[in-house]
């Protein structure tokens, strides 16, 4: 059943709308019908997941998503979206514990529902941009704060956010946060988090390839205090390019985070966290290595990035979408090549560490060939395969996907 948003975001829009000081007239009406666009994506996906202990999982779904963008008119936008995730055998994999049929079947966060996705008021004028409603927020990489794009369902917040830029080498956004509408859909017990959450981030750009990133993350979920948490943090990302004829690119990111508990969080902690990455590019031919720690406060409590888009990171086996309690090492690497008929191709190999206690987690094998097959429409098959050295079971996943957007 689609789900109205909630008084709060209701209250945010009719906020906004009276502020444009009842623009709200026929001729607003017109003009943003008149010039408005319609967006459509549909991806259609296979899923198979393997995990020891876990029968075997087999997705096949097909999410389309509609979507309608008004014409701004005098600084004002509106936006409205809906998003149907369908399996073919709702039952043949687990979707996060929701549909008793998939009990004992290794977990697919794609479950079946029909959700209002987006839905907001925004005004924009020379200096800043005010939005209030259902939204997406993606600040910097995803790593702490993102969209989830790669499920079926996105990850979307109910949110009044401002983002603006006070000098022209610096945008600061602000978001407040009282929803959070994540990927395993307003059936499942934590689809939602009630939040009461800040967000703020600060990015200047210090020379033309160079931009530093500062970042508080005041996380406070009333109804998941195990995820709240207060995260301030820098961030440095780079790139020099050696011949630009030829391609040939370093790229760079270090970046160091700091949490501790925050609001109702039951446990007393601090932990930190570090990356390290570099990459370099020449023509068709890529390369890189990097190095991530997600820290942890004697094994009480490790570093926890709940908001972000996680399968982005750490292995895309989706073994460690919570960081164990011993917190995680992850030293990885890839190569990555532009293959004859513009296939991409990606391999990343990760070794995972605890944080503490000396673990060896295990190993993974990523790869990835995408397509884009036109404007309109591309593909992808991938794999990953997840080998244990310690408690935790093997995992092996493989997709088939095809996308269409307009």
């Amino acid at each position: 059943m689609i789900r109205l948003l909630n008084a709060r975001a209701l209250a945010s829009v009719l906020l906004i709308t009276s502020s444009a000081g009842g623009l709200f007239a026929d001729d607003l009406l017109t003009e943003a019908i008149t010039s408005g666009k319609v967006s459509f994506n549909t991806r259609v996906r296979y899923e198979h997941a393997d995990q020891t202990g876990l029968g075997d999982a087999n997705a096949i779904t097909i999410r389309p998503r509609l979507g309608y963008t008004t014409g701004a008119y005098q600084g004002l936008q509106a936006m409205v979206e809906f998003e149907n995730v369908t399996a073919i055998d709702g039952d043949s994999y687990s979707q996060a514990g929701i549909n008793p049929g998939g009990a004992g079947r290794v977990v697919i966060a794609d479950p079946e529902t029909t959700e209002l996705n987006q839905a907001w008021l925004s005004y924009q004028s020379d200096k800043f941009l005010l939005k209030g409603g259902r939204q997406r927020i993606v600040l910097d990489n995803m790593r702490f704060i993102g969209d989830v794009g790669w499920r079926q369902n996105m990850q979307t917040y109910d949110a009044a956010t401002i983002s603006g830029n006070p000098l022209d080498a610096l945008t600061v956004t602000y978001g407040y946060l009282w929803q959070v509408n994540r990927v395993f859909g307003e059936d499942h017990v934590q689809g939602q988090f009630d939040s009461n959450s800040h967000l703020i981030n600060a990015a200047y750009q210090l020379a033309p390839t160079i931009v530093v990133t500062g970042y508080s993350f005041l996380l406070d979920f009333d109804n998941a205090a195990a995820n709240s948490s207060a995260t301030y943090g820098l961030s440095v990302v780079g790139s020099h390019v050696f011949d630009e004829q030829k391609g040939a690119k370093l790229t760079y990111r270090l970046e160091y985070a700091y949490q501790d508990d925050y609001a109702d969080q039951p446990v007393n902690y601090s932990a930190d966290y570090y990356a390290v990455e570099a990459g370099y590019a020449h023509g068709k031919l890529n390369a890189g290595i990097g190095y991530e720690v997600l820290g942890s406060d004697n094994g009480a409590k490790a570093f926890a990035t709940p908001l972000a888009t996680l399968h982005a990171f750490n292995g895309w086996a989706d073994v460690f979408l919570g960081t164990p309690a011993n917190g995680l090492e992850d030293l990885y690497g890839w190569v990555g090549a532009t293959l004859p008929g513009a296939l991409g191709l990606r391999v990343i190999y990760h070794d995972f560490k605890s944080y503490s206690d000396s673990i060896d987690y295990g190993t993974e094998w990523d790869i990835q060939l995408s397509k884009n097959i036109d404007k309109n429409w591309a593909a992808l098959l991938k794999v990953a395969d997840f080998n244990s050295d310690s408690t935790l079971p093997d995992v092996t996943r493989y997709w088939a996907q095809v996308e269409f957007k307009f």
